[in-house]
């Protein structure tokens, strides 16, 4: 079991402030959408560290990231993201996972709002089937949505939030961030090979 010290601990924190200005600098997230999260255990039990509500990904800084137990209680000062609880239900999940990223990136979420989906491509694991999978639509920050989430991940590492977003899993934050940025691009492949076959 890790352990953590002062020094695990920042680092960890340092890993959500930098994955968390990574998605918004790579048009994944904009205004004050999205949240980023890591785990990591300690003798007493899982900690996450998570990104703050309401304040945009683009500038946060360690101070702002907020510490939360495993039941999600508050360990720091701060407010955290109204989708601590789907990051939780998740973790929960997913034992493997020490990394969370939710995205509402234009191409993969515009694909979330259609009756299209997104095929998967070579690039980042292996393809397990054509594509990737959606849950339907469940209000953010409810119990329905992070049950949902976390019952679709037990067997996927990236999945389409319908009329929402993207949300991804890793063994770090920053293997998340890279998974949330892939589905965006072939999102955007996707996208504009649709609109090339439209052509005539």
């Amino acid at each position: 079991m890790l352990i953590l010290d002062d020094n695990m601990e920042k680092e960890i924190v340092k890993s959500v402030v930098e994955m968390s200005a990574y998605v918004f600098e790579r048009g994944l997230v904009s205004g004050k959408a999205g949240n980023v999260s890591a785990r990591f255990k300690t003798e007493s039990g899982d900690i996450v560290a998570i990104t703050p509500t309401l304040k945009s990904l683009a500038d946060l800084n360690e101070e702002d990231i907020v510490l939360v137990n495993e039941k999600g209680e508050l360990l720091t000062k701060g407010k955290p993201s109204s989708e601590v609880g789907m990051h939780l239900a998740i973790y929960r999940e997913k034992p493997d996972v020490y990394g969370i990223a939710h995205t509402h990136s234009p191409y993969a979420t515009g694909f979330a709002f259609s009756n299209k989906r997104i095929k998967r491509l070579e690039g980042f694991g292996a393809i397990k089937s054509e594509y990737l999978k959606d849950i339907e639509y469940f209000k953010p920050g409810s119990k329905e949505l992070a049950e949902a989430a976390a019952e679709s991940l037990k067997t996927e590492d990236a999945i389409i939030l319908k009329n929402h977003g993207v949300i991804a899993t890793g063994e770090t934050v920053k293997e998340a961030a890279a998974l949330v940025e892939f589905v965006e691009e072939i999102a955007k492949t996707q996208f504009v090979t649709h609109v090339l076959n439209s052509i005539e």
